[in-house]
């Protein structure tokens, strides 16, 4: 959790009411919640597990702040500009946040019977995800010299979708790692090099401040934007309950007739 990652910084005179602004905080986060539980819609996950994952998502933000902090004491000592940039992005930011998220998730469901399609991997990666991205956005938006309504708009553009969006593809990778044994040391590597990437590039692009790159920004998200809802229809429709949901959607609409 470095200062560059998620948007960029704007300072203000500090004066906004601070449940107002943690409301913002957490609006964004509440309504990925609530989208990615209604997509999971022919086998929905037991609300006690999904909590945990928000919960345990959120309390990795402490020991990656310790991690974060004493990597950044190390940036000081690189001269170069890009050099510099990449240590941050890659190495400070996205390898830390994505290496924990990676732990709780594979921890908590991998093993898991509930993990019984494509998709939960999706959901609790996900969940995972905008637990830490919950207690990041608090941590941003409070903050008094660089916090307030503008940072909550703009990280609920951008930051939150980007966090949840991470999940997504490491919970794609590490579905397809669970259901399909044959290449299950392919897909985890993936499940854990993919979104460090991603989310590398993402700060990458923030800290350098290269113009070039920055035009680049939005196109960018809107990349991660569509491939992640690609990985979730696709999963979504490989779900086993599929047909299960529709021959007793079938069932009900003969009965009403």
């Amino acid at each position: 959790m470095v200062s560059e990652v998620g948007v960029p910084e704007v300072k203000h005179k500090w004066g906004e009411n601070y449940l107002g602004i943690i409301n913002l905080a957490i609006a964004p986060i509440a309504i990925v919640v609530v989208y990615l539980y209604i997509r999971d819609k022919y086998e929905k996950e037991p609300l006690n597990l999904l909590f945990l994952g928000l919960l345990f998502g959120g309390f990795i933000v402490a020991p990656i702040i310790v991690v974060e902090e004493y990597l950044s004491s190390y940036a000081s000592l690189i001269g170069n500009n890009l050099s510099y940039s990449l240590y941050v992005a890659f190495i400070v930011a996205a390898l830390t946040e994505e290496s924990f998220k990676f732990l709780i998730v594979y921890a908590l469901i991998f093993e898991n019977r509930n993990f019984n399609e494509k998709f939960d991997g999706i959901v609790y990666a996900a969940f995972v995800s905008l637990g830490f991205a919950l207690v990041e956005n608090i941590l941003y938006v409070v903050n008094p010299e660089f916090g307030g309504a503008y940072t909550a708009m703009m990280r609920s553009i951008f930051a939150v979708p980007a966090h949840a969006l991470f999940g997504v593809t490491m919970g794609y990778y590490l579905a397809l790692a669970k259901f399909e044994p044959e290449r299950k040391m392919e897909m985890l590597l993936k499940a854990f090099f993919i979104p460090i990437f991603l989310h590398g590039l993402y700060d990458f692009i923030l800290i350098y401040q290269n113009p070039l790159l920055l035009l680049g920004f939005v196109p960018y998200v809107l990349f991660i934007w569509v491939t992640g809802f690609r990985k979730m229809k696709e999963h979504i429709q490989a779900s086993p309950f599929k047909d299960k949901e529709i021959e007793k959607t079938e069932s009900q609409e003969k009965i009403q007739k």
